[in-house]
């Protein structure tokens, strides 16, 4: 197609071929679609997004990239197989999560939509664009441009296999193999990978059931005969396997979340059904090369444990676990670990632990896809499950697979470690900007506390021993209810501790192999109005996914709330001083 007419413009980069049209949805801001778009309406769920209330079907989404939950591809395909997708997206940022959720439903369901990358100058011109159209590498505002003549075929020559991937690619070990392979390549060439390489572990989170579409990818690899590779843990499952019948959870949906897990099982993957896997015994050690999924656990591998990972998106990661092969991009790379972004922190001496998810979430959104390195935490005593709170958090805002705190974090024992070379930026975070955060994730100004959500990402022992502490001979509100989320290993491990025992006697609810970015009614009562947590992920996520307006604050207070049925609605203590008007 020749460029005749002076509104054609061309991609910078095309990540998949197609025609599409429609009605412009532009944001300057990320989207999850994962807990940020509903997956059976298209409607856009997160409430803290400028694009809350749109509905994504047949519309071009302009948006800086995707973001958040790697289950985003899960969803995009689930959208695209009811016909809600939208008609075309345009980014101007590395994109994994979207783009690999387009190439899977193309791969196995032969549907697809465009999505092309443009220039930061070009997409910011698009803001105030009502309509547009999109057609291979060719972009319009005033007319539909005509099918793309030719589609790119699927070519391994700018990436070096081996013996064992070319196999792979000629079917040589089955059809599983074969499609798997397909789908890493594409994206290894997508992500400029010159090869790939071996790894000694995977996660998967596309055992999440999203719906039909999710289901028939597995079970299409079961039926191909596929088995994974390496050892496998699965994410949190979309239903308590061990007591939905008692938590009133439909059985035709229940079933459908079972069957998804059994596929997986049936690969081989082991039921662990947690979104923190890094509490496992099987958790990898520094520099080991793994592929999981579940955006706060790839955080968490990379920054905390020094594992090696990308953020991979929902069914890129049972392709690698089942051929054992990854793009070696990204994260793998000494130099792509590397901080473009340096932020000065002084944590207030009587700062609670909720201090950790409100400067996950503002570091997230300040990083705007960049590695930050955190300065100024050096004698903070920063404990594990503090780096849990703000890796998810973290997580949820951002698209950067990892953080570096100095003189914590295993790879930062300078800042000169592991601030990269050059377009390096510096920052210092305020109160204020912290309060700013507290006011955003404290959704409803309500004190009434109908519920209280504890164990996004999945609690850990020492989180049940705390909360034992605070909880272990009082009394429960007969208002509100109390409901943690946990794996069932660490469930065994707290039964073992002799912490269950108190706390379920308090009126504690035990939920394990889902989570509570799964959970909705009727697990959640439907007289419920407000719910409190101490995740600033489920905090973000809750209003959009349950309906209901949410407080956050530190696991005291939550316990507080347990007791009383009420927190009230002002800034916590440590915060003192800051304006109200915020």
């Amino acid at each position: 197609m020749m460029l005749e007419d002076d509104d054609i413009k061309r991609a910078q980069r095309v990540l998949v071929h197609g025609q599409g049209a429609g009605e412009v949805l532009f944001s300057h801001e990320g989207l999850s679609l994962w807990g940020g778009v509903d997956p059976d309406t298209s409607e856009v769920i997160d409430r803290h997004h400028p694009l809350s209330g749109q509905r994504l079907a047949g519309k071009v989404l302009v948006i800086p990239c995707g973001r958040g939950s790697c289950t985003g591809s899960g969803v995009l395909m689930e959208l695209m197989l009811k016909g809600l997708a939208p008609s075309a997206i345009i980014i101007n940022q590395p994109e994994d999560i979207l783009t690999l959720g387009v190439l899977v439903a193309e791969e196995m369901f032969e549907t697809s939509i465009p999505v092309i990358e443009v220039s930061k100058a070009a997409f910011n011109d698009l803001e105030n664009e009502d309509w547009l159209s999109v057609s291979g590498d060719l972009w319009c505002r005033s007319s539909k441009l005509a099918p793309p003549t030719t589609l790119p075929l699927i070519s391994s020559a700018e990436l070096t296999l081996s013996e064992f991937d070319q196999a792979c690619l000629l079917g040589e070990h089955g059809k599983a193999h074969q499609v798997a392979m397909r789908i890493i390549i594409r994206m290894a060439q997508l992500q400029g990978a010159p090869h790939l390489i071996d790894v000694s572990q995977a996660h998967i989170d596309g055992c999440i059931y999203t719906g039909e579409a999710g289901l028939r990818f597995a079970q299409t690899l079961v039926s191909w005969g596929a088995k994974v590779a390496v050892p496998t843990s699965l994410n949190s499952i979309s239903v308590d396997r061990q007591r939905w019948q008692k938590q009133s959870v439909p059985t035709e949906f229940a079933q459908a979340a079972s069957d998804l897990a059994d596929a997986y099982l049936a690969m081989g993957c082991a039921a662990t059904y947690t979104c923190a896997p890094y509490l496992l015994a099987t958790a990898p050690k520094q520099g080991a090369h793994i592929a999981w999924a579940e955006s706060n656990a790839v955080v968490f591998a990379n920054s905390v444990l020094g594992a090696r990972s990308l953020k991979y998106p929902d069914y890129l990661d049972i392709c690698i676990a089942i051929t054992g092969r990854a793009p070696h991009v990204g994260c793998h790379l000494d130099n792509q670990r590397k901080a473009h972004l340096v932020v000065k922190v002084a944590k207030p001496v009587t700062a609670d632990e909720s201090f950790y998810p409100l400067l996950g979430y503002w570091l997230g959104k300040q990083s705007q896809g960049r590695i930050p390195a955190v300065v100024g935490l050096e004698a903070a005593q920063v404990t594990q499950d503090d780096l849990k709170a703000l890796g998810a958090a973290f997580a949820t805002t951002s698209s950067a697979p990892m953080f570096h705190i100095v003189g914590v974090t295993p790879e930062a024992g300078s800042l000169e470690g592991v601030i990269a070379q050059q377009n390096v930026t510096q920052v210092t975070l305020s109160k204020a900007e912290l309060a700013a955060v507290w006011y955003s994730l404290n959704s409803t100004k309500a004190e009434q506390i109908d519920m209280v959500c504890l164990g996004n990402p999945h609690f850990s022992l020492s989180e049940i021993e705390h909360l034992t502490a605070l909880l272990s001979g009082k009394e429960k509100a007969d208002k509100t209810r109390v409901v943690v989320t946990c794996s069932r290993a660490v469930y065994d491990a707290a039964q073992a501790q002799g912490y269950v025992a108190p706390l379920t006697d308090f009126g504690v609810e035990w939920i394990t192999d889902t989570c509570w970015c799964m959970i909705d009614k009727p697990i959640l009562p439907m007289s419920a109005q407000t719910m409190m947590t101490n995740s600033g992920k489920y905090a973000h996520y809750g209003p959009g996914i349950s309906g209901c307006g949410m407080r956050f604050g530190s696991l005291e207070a939550c316990a507080v709330a347990a007791q009383t049925s009420l927190q009230r609605f002002a800034l916590p203590h440590w915060l003192a001083g800051v304006s109200d008007s915020l």
